[in-house]
């Protein structure tokens, strides 16, 4: 089965723990929580009360996916929240090595995200201190955009710099996800795809999340 990481962000707030019932009995890998901060990117979602309220319901790892400016103040927070994953984005880290150094020694796994116009190459260095990246398929801010076919070629890339290097990171892909392209996203070297309007917004979301993580095995573990 693929790995899928439900986002939370399409989910119905007033009932969210019915919402993460929902992710845990189904056949999802995790929790994917989009921290937007209305700077980084024009929109705000939730902070730590509701990521602690979908913590203490989750029997999933909770992969978080900042989209802030100067994410590093809130390294430890996160960690005491209960998040297993950090992705911090790229351009708003000049220090990269140094954030996934400090994601992982507070004992987090660390993730770099790329906008779409961000190219792979320039993760070349700081990619040896990251246990996963995370191409966007749209442009990060808002759900239910349409997906940017380029996306395929990047997560292409990107599993040829994991083979030529021997390295061992994860490759997330997130924006416009469904069971269409999630079959061409896996075997192209995609590790786990990012689901959330798709999921919610079907008339059985377990069975959509079933439909994406059964479109294609991937072999990567971490």
């Amino acid at each position: 089965m693929g790995k899928v990481s439900v986002s939370m962000l399409s989910a119905d707030f007033g009932h969210l723990a019915d919402a993460c019932r929902m992710v845990n009995e189904s056949p999802a890998w995790g929790f994917h929580l989009d921290i937007m901060d209305g700077v980084f990117v024009p929109n705000i979602s939730y902070g730590f009360p509701v990521i602690e309220a979908i913590a203490s319901h989750a029997k999933k790892p909770l992969d978080a996916h900042l989209m802030t400016v100067e994410p590093s103040r809130y390294y430890t927070r996160y960690k005491e929240a209960g998040i297993n994953w950090l992705t911090v984005h790229y351009e708003t880290c000049p220090h990269l090595n140094r954030d996934l150094q400090e994601i992982r020694r507070l004992g987090m796994k660390a993730g770099v995200a790329l906008n779409p116009a961000t190219p792979v190459g320039l993760l070349e260095q700081a990619i040896y201190q990251a246990d996963l990246v995370l191409v966007m398929s749209v442009n990060p801010g808002f759900g239910g955009q349409a997906f940017i076919e380029t996306s395929f070629e990047k997560v292409e890339q990107l599993d040829n710099m994991r083979k030529e290097k021997d390295l061992n990171f994860l490759i997330q892909v997130d924006g416009g996800i469904n069971h269409t392209n999630a079959e061409i996203l896996y075997k192209k070297g995609a590790d786990i795809l990012v689901a959330g309007n798709y999921v919610f917004k079907s008339k059985d979301p377990a069975a959509a999340i079933g439909s994406i993580a059964s479109s294609v095995s991937q072999p990567h573990t971490l």
